[in-house]
């Protein structure tokens, strides 16, 4: 079936016939006649019991008329949506955990106070994990963590990170060698800065643990149990950061910034709107 298959057949219904539809949609009653002969055909069923030149429905063409009903509904708002540059209908946004428990709740709540149409759809987890969800189509951008894939994607700087490293209060210095470290599954890029500032100076940690949440991760540093590298964002929403020892990097390595990315092309209304609340959010803070 196609829409205008749809079209003539609703006409028809609502016209009582194939004469008036015919006026209606300024086509020869000829035409009308095959196109609904054709749809009966296609669908292996009768859809009118034919009164000389009346029609009414059967059960079958009842059964149609609502889903054409619907389905030309929702064809004519996809229509005026695409020429509708106002933000609508659904935003399916990605975030790493930090980004989504510390840093979006302020711009999600004035983005939602500006486009109450928008209906949000948040997936938390890793930049591989929602870069290969964006080239797939399931999400319409996503807050990573740099550097991204510019042949694949746009992208507005969002958020700025100061990273640290920490570790527990009683434990001293990190160096001159951490016991275990304590990360996200692979594909987490602080998992990845830690690695590197492991192996810049040369150490080789005994144990690496793997986390799935920031509070689950410090309250191991708390613990004892090792060291990890996370945005000192994420440390006010820990009630026991007394227990912790925070060790700050050097120039070059103690900055991330978190990205807003979309797929080259792609950016729908929604996104721009997201973007706007992004960057005034970032000239304020400036």
């Amino acid at each position: 079936m196609d829409l205008a298959e749809l079209r003539i057949f609703r006409a028809v219904v609502q016209e009582g016939g194939v004469t008036r539809a015919a006026e209606r949609l300024h086509r020869v009653q000829s035409n009308v006649t095959t196109r609904i002969r054709q749809l009966e055909e296609k669908l292996g069923t009768e859809l009118f019991i034919r009164e000389g030149k009346r029609l009414r429905l059967t059960s079958s063409g009842q059964v149609l008329l609502g889903f054409a009903d619907r389905l030309l509904a929702l064809a004519d708002e996809a229509g005026a949506a695409v020429l509708d540059p106002r933000p609508r209908g659904t935003l399916r946004l990605g975030a790493m955990e930090s980004t989504a428990a510390v840093r979006l709740p302020e711009p999600l709540s004035r983005f939602h106070r500006l486009y109450p149409d928008v209906a949000l759809e948040l997936r938390v987890n890793n930049p591989e994990v929602l870069t290969r969800a964006m080239l797939a189509g399931e999400l319409d951008a996503a807050l990573v963590a740099e550097p991204v894939a510019e042949t694949q994607f746009d992208h507005m700087t969002a958020f700025t990170e100061e990273l640290v490293i920490v570790s527990a209060a009683d434990r001293g210095m990190v160096e001159p060698s951490p016991s275990s470290v304590l990360v996200f599954e692979h594909g987490c890029p602080y998992r990845k800065r830690l690695e590197h500032w492991c192996t810049r100076r040369g150490f080789t940690p005994g144990r690496v643990i793997e986390l799935g949440s920031y509070h689950a991760m410090l309250g191991c540093v708390v613990a004892g149990m090792g060291i990890a590298l996370l945005p000192e964002c994420v440390l006010p929403t820990v009630p026991e950061t007394r227990r912790l020892k925070i060790h700050r990097l050097p120039r070059g390595e103690k900055s991330s910034a978190t990205l807003l990315i979309w797929r080259k092309g792609t950016a729908s209304a929604n996104v721009a709107a997201l973007r706007d609340v992004l960057a005034s959010r970032r000239s304020k803070a400036s």
